[in-house]
């Protein structure tokens, strides 16, 4: 990581006078790299709307380019906020590298994830701590809602491929994503815990840092209404791209799935996700006609594929 770092020193406005406690201090985190919505996600965290027991303390913007191409930006945008904004460069071009920056740089007990292109609801991480205290959880995750353009294909649209939503596995929520997640990084099972720089170019690093964490023992719960919302890249409206991601999340499941198991147990995992690719694709072939619901099962049928892939550790692409 490079040593470019720079603080705006605002401070939040403070806790309601009269708070029995102090105030629970959480960092906003984010990755950038050559995106202008950055303005605008960092005007949407000012307007946030915080009970009096929480307190935003800053936001840490870690530039995952090569060049630190949005240092300008990030700090003229921190300017006119009350927010303290550090700039951190993470360069090159690898998403673990900038994720772990934003580890090294939070100073507080609490961290929030979020992508630097989304827009949070006002009430988005004040939901967050609420599910977090009424379970008394470590990690909360909350949904990441997708914003079409106009001209997406019916297909997608129908049935919203881009929206993130964490889910639960046999009754328990065992891996999130980053785009929407708060994380107690005081805690000591997280504090010396980094994302793998090899799934950075891949996707998925997120994906198993979080499953690695619930491993420890960690509590995981979701906020079904701490909500972001995120626009859609038109490069990411094609059957193409969404097949190679499906493919790579059966592959990051997989792994996950034969962490530590035999051959027997490989192979085993193996022939179940085979025979459920085969039953997407024959699936798919009946509904030839009909390409919301072809695509459909042509996609599931991609992750199955990925499992099969994991099952003998075949390589993942990247991504990004």
């Amino acid at each position: 990581m490079d040593d470019v770092s720079t603080v705006l020193e605002r401070r939040p406005e403070p806790a309601t006078t009269g708070s029995p406690v102090a105030p629970r201090r959480v960092t906003v985190c984010m990755a950038t790299m050559r995106r202008p919505g950055v303005v605008d996600t960092l005007a949407a965290l000012d307007r946030l709307v915080l009970p009096a027991d929480i307190e935003l303390a800053g936001v840490v913007v870690a530039d995952n380019d090569e060049a630190p191409s949005s240092r300008e930006r990030v700090l003229e945008a921190a300017r006119g906020m009350r927010t303290p904004v550090r700039y951190v460069h993470a360069p090159y071009r690898n998403i673990s590298i900038a994720r772990n920056a934003c580890l090294e740089a939070c100073e507080t007990e609490w961290l929030a994830f979020m992508d630097d292109d989304e827009t949070p609801a006002p009430d988005w991480l004040a939901k967050l701590f609420e599910r977090r205290d009424g379970e008394d959880l470590d990690l909360v995750f909350g949904p990441a809602i997708a914003v079409y353009p106009d001209d997406t294909p019916a297909w997608i649209r129908s049935k919203d491929y881009h929206t993130s939503r964490p889910v639960r596995e046999a009754g328990q929520v065992q891996t999130g994503h980053a785009g929407n997640a708060l994380i107690r990084v005081g805690h000591p099972d997280v504090r010396d815990e980094r994302f793998l720089l090899e799934r950075g170019r891949t996707g998925g690093e997120d994906t198993e840092f979080f499953f690695r964490l619930w491993r420890k023992g960690l509590r995981l719960g979701i906020a079904d209404d701490a909500v972001v919302y995120e626009p859609v890249e038109p490069k990411r409206l094609s059957f193409d791209w969404l097949a190679k991601r499906r493919f790579r999340s059966g592959q990051t499941y997989g792994r996950h799935a034969a962490e530590g198991q035999g051959t027997a147990a490989r192979a085993k995992l193996f022939v179940a996700a085979a025979i459920k690719a085969a039953v997407c694709t024959c699936a798919a072939a009946a509904q030839a006609l009909n390409p919301t619901e072809r695509n459909f099962w042509a996609l599931r049928g991609r992750f199955h594929a990925g499992v099969c892939a994991a099952a003998f550790r075949v390589k993942e692409a990247e991504l990004y």
